[in-house]
């Protein structure tokens, strides 16, 4: 794949895109992954502040809605804070949630404590290198490809990886927590 690549104002058709990718900084889920040894591509996308929205995303980086997973941050009224990964497409359904956390009552933070917990921002958010470690839960639905999307920890950008490894990495627990 061939990007266009500003160099000076003038458009660079001779640079392949992945080392357009490769000469950037990589967020710190990318140098994680790295340091655990597991395969990922980044992907990049054009950022519309207007519209952070995860199906967006999907369709930005090429990915059906389905196969791209936008990281949630919630609060149980037992656990404290815990984080999600569902479908771009979904919605979390904050009863499942609650049980499968053992909480009577699940919330999401407002988006502006999400920096604060996390350290990331809103629309850039990954389960990957949080500023602490949360109890993770990923939609059941993401076994079902061989590959999907997560934030990379900056808007902009995207992990593509196994679900398996995103699973042992954080120790998550796949759950039924989206719903359409």
């Amino acid at each position: 794949m061939w990007a266009i690549a500003s160099r000076r104002g003038h458009a660079d058709l001779a640079t392949p895109y992945n080392e357009i990718v490769a000469k950037k900084e990589k967020t710190n889920a990318a140098r994680i992954l790295d340091a655990a040894g597991i395969h990922y591509e980044l992907r990049e996308y054009q950022v519309d502040e207007n519209d952070l929205s995860a199906p967006s995303v999907a369709a930005k980086i090429g990915m059906p809605p389905e196969q791209v997973f936008k990281t949630l941050v919630a609060r149980g009224d037992r656990s404290g804070v815990l984080v999600t990964c569902i479908p771009a497409n979904s919605d979390l359904d904050l009863k499942a949630i609650a049980a499968a956390s053992g909480n009577k009552k699940v919330e999401l933070v407002a988006v502006k404590e999400v920096l604060a917990l996390t350290g990331y921002i809103r629309g850039g958010v990954s389960p990957i290198g949080l500023k602490k470690p949360y109890p993770f839960y990923l939609d059941e639905t993401a076994v079902q490809w061989d590959a999907i999307s997560i934030s990379a920890g900056i808007r902009g950008c995207q992990l593509i990886l196994a679900p398996g490894d995103l699973i042992r990495l954080l120790d998550a627990e796949c759950v039924e927590i989206g719903r359409s």
